[in-house]
Parts: C-alpha cells; structure tokens; sequence
C-alpha cells in the first residue's frame, strides 16, 4: 500500500500585503472558499496523489483572551497557511507542486517574508514547513487512484443492475458474472482503468514498526519515573483545572455567518482552528505528552475508518507554531458544521478534553476527561470562536462521503474474488 503524509506551510505575511494576498486567494475558489481544481495558480486537480489542500490566514485574534485575564500576550505575526494530504512522502509532493506549479506557489508566497524572487522556493517552503504533532489518517493506504477507480467502478456497475421489483428473483451468481464480463469489456476497451494495489514502501514498513514497538519501549523504560511522578502530576492537574480561567463567551454572529458561507458546498468540510496553549510549563509539557499519545494511537489504532467512535473524518492534524505558544487544527469531514460537533460531543467528549483541554480557555475539565466539551454550549462557542476561515479548500473526490469509500471499497474487493457463494453475491448485488 502507499501511505499517506501530512504537509504544512506556515509563513509570515510581510506588511501591508494582507489585503493583496487575499485578492489573489479568492481567484483560486468557484465559490466561497471551494477551490477551482484547475485554477491558474496552483491546479490541485492535476496532481494525482493530493487528497486535500487549503489555503487559510492565520490571524493572532484569540490571544486578545489572554489580556482579558490580566496575561502577558506574546506578539505573533499573521500567518499564511498552506497545508494538505497527500498520497506518498510529503517532500515529494510539495516538490512536486513547486516543479509544475511553482510560478502560481511563487505569486502566492511573495506576500510573505523571506520569499524574495531569487529565492529557492522549494527550499524556503521545506525550512517555513511544521511537522504534525499529531497526525490522523481515516484509512491508511487509500490512495486518491483507488478512490477515483472504485467510484468510477460503482458507477459503472450500479448502472447495469436492475432496479425493478423483478430484480429479487435474479440470480445473483449469473448477474455477477454478467457484471464481471461488462467491466472485463469496458476494461479491454480503455473505458476504465482498475489497477492493483502498490507495494508497500520497506523504509515505510520499518519506520511504522520502529514506531509502534519503540513508544511503547521508552515508556516503559520510563515508567519508574512516571510512578515517581504521577502523584506530582495528578496534584498539579487538579489545582490548574480548578484555577485555570475558562472563557467562552457567544461568538460575533458577522464572524459565525462568514464561516457558515464557506461550508456545506461539498457534503465534505474543512475545519480549521487557532488558539494559544494554557500558559505555564505544566500546560505546554502535559499537551506534547497528550498529542503524543494520540499520534500513536492515529498511526497504530484507528488508521481503519474511525478515530475513536468517530467515522466521519477523513483527516486530521494538530500543529504546534509559534514556539508551541499556539496549537493549530485541521480536519476535513463529512457532513454539517453542527453534525459534526454533535458527533464529537455525544461520541468523544472525553477524547475532546483530552486533545484541546490544555488550549485557554476551554471548559472546565474534571480528572482531564471529564466536563469540558461535555458542557456543550460552551465548547461550541469556544470552537466557533478559535475557527478561522479557510480561504481555499480543495478536495481530490467531490460528492463522496467517506461512507462512499467505504462501500466502493467493498466493491472492488467483491469484483477482485475469484468466486462468492450465492448469499455473499446477493450482498455484493445490494452495495451496488
């Protein structure tokens, strides 16, 4: 199989050029926010392997919170955020973008310090590039080739089946071989293409075991000292969730409308979030050990449809910048704004504690996992609050859900058996 990266390039913007930079942004998109696959600056959908893409201003407004409450608030530069998923190693992908897109990347980057003309643009986006500190992948292996063929396989198969009352009585096993000779023909003609899976690259393979078995290895080599300490850590957990300041006032409407005008043009959405980290070094260790142990998880338990209880999220990451004064977020997921909190309250609230609890502001938690986001009102104003706009969004298979890959994927593994019993054809009959 192919694995899938995450890349993230964040630049500050030079001054006075904000307004110019989101001009140009706004030439990319077919509507607010949707980018054009092939628009003249960077045309995403000529890149084969590139799952998403967006573009988003960082701004430094949330840390007006820290003032409320008499804090220090460190100066931070407005930022541009280019970031995406991608099919294969990030720096090739981003080499990739720089060999057949660079004059758009170049017009785009030049709004941003230190991206002079003469600079060597791939070179300048790998040093402004930030590693995921914690990185989610929905099926690890999918690739944008595999989703775009078993699509056009459902289609095409879904077409020929019939819809009828009759259609109970047919036998599945002939219709299945009717099925299996119409796609044979379609694929001798050129008409479609289905190829068999990649081998999975060996450094990938060794890296992921390195990975799965060493986390593991080093806490245990540590665990005398977490026995030492986790009395520590449970007394200084309990006094900063009793002190620590919660603030989750009702989010501006204008800036909640000007969100809502950017989702539900795909049944797909992207989620981008900014906020700074709890000050203290209890608050800024505690979060790196946490993302930590959700990165693991990502990459060695739920890389199979699902992050926790949650199945409708395609990507995620979450993205320490600024020194790890500020934590960045940013999921792409199926389904309404609303939908998607529900979810995350009614299925993860704890997982949600565990993950944003450190950021200022948050509901107060109890024991860490407990209260928090479980006060729903006030984690949903506090999420609308850190968003920010995601000027452009791209999306490599607009119109699928991730219950579509799913039911696709079911699909071309029927076609790919050699033989099925009468009950698993009629199964296979009804995805279609």
């Amino acid at each position: 199989m192919t694995p899938q990266s995450h890349f993230m390039v964040v630049a500050p913007l030079a001054a006075g050029r904000e307004a110019g930079l989101r001009e140009l942004l706004d030439t990319m998109n077919v509507t607010p926010g949707m980018a054009d696959p092939a628009n003249a600056l960077l045309p995403f959908g000529e890149f084969e392997g590139l799952h998403f893409a967006r573009f988003a201003l960082l701004p430094d407004t949330t840390m007006s919170d820290l003032e409320a409450f008499d804090l220090p608030r460190p100066h931070v530069p407005m930022y541009l955020c280019f970031l995406g998923e991608c099919d294969g190693p990030a720096d090739e992908q981003l080499a990739e973008f720089v060999e057949r897109a660079g004059d758009g990347l170049r017009q785009l980057f030049s709004h941003c310090e230190g991206f002079g003309t003469g600079a060597d643009l791939l070179a300048k986006l790998k040093a402004h590039s930030a590693p995921a500190a914690a990185g989610y992948v929905n099926w690890i292996g999918r690739t944008v080739k595999h989703i775009q063929q078993n699509s056009a396989l459902q289609r095409l198969l879904s077409s020929r089946v019939p819809r009828d009352a009759a259609a109970a009585a047919i036998d599945p096993q002939a219709m299945r071989r009717e099925l299996l000779a119409f796609v044979q023909d379609e694929m001798i003609a050129g008409r479609l293409v289905l190829t068999s899976t990649e081998r999975t690259p060996t450094g990938w393979q060794i890296g992921n075991l390195m990975h799965a078995v060493g986390v593991p290895l080093i806490g245990l080599v540590l665990l005398p000292l977490w026995i030492v300490l986790l009395p520590i850590v449970i007394v200084l957990l309990r006094h900063h969730e009793k002190t620590d300041p919660e603030f989750c006032p009702r989010p501006d409407r204008a800036a909640v409308r000007e969100m809502q005008q950017l989702e539900d043009h795909d049944l797909t959405n992207s989620f981008t979030a900014l906020g700074p980290v709890k000050p203290g070094l209890f608050r800024r260790y505690l979060v790196q050990v946490i993302l930590l142990l959700i990165d693991y998880a990502s990459r060695h338990v739920f890389g199979r449809g699902h992050l926790a209880r949650v199945q409708t999220i395609h990507f995620a990451r979450w993205v320490f910048i600024d020194g790890k004064v500020r934590v960045l977020f940013a999921s792409s997921y199926d389904g309404s704004h609303e939908s998607y909190m529900d979810d995350f309250v009614n299925k993860a609230a704890w997982g949600l504690n565990l993950a944003f609890s450190h950021g200022f502001g948050w509901p107060r938690t109890d024991w860490l996992v407990k209260g928090g986001a479980h006060h729903e009102l006030r984690f949903k104003y506090y999420q609308r609050r850190h968003q920010v706009p995601t000027q452009v969004w791209y999306k490599a298979y607009p119109g699928l859900t991730l219950t579509d890959l799913d039911r696709n994927q079911r699909i071309r593994e029927g076609f790919d058996m050699h033989s099925m019993s009468d009950e698993q054809a009629r199964a296979w009959l009804r995805l279609l």
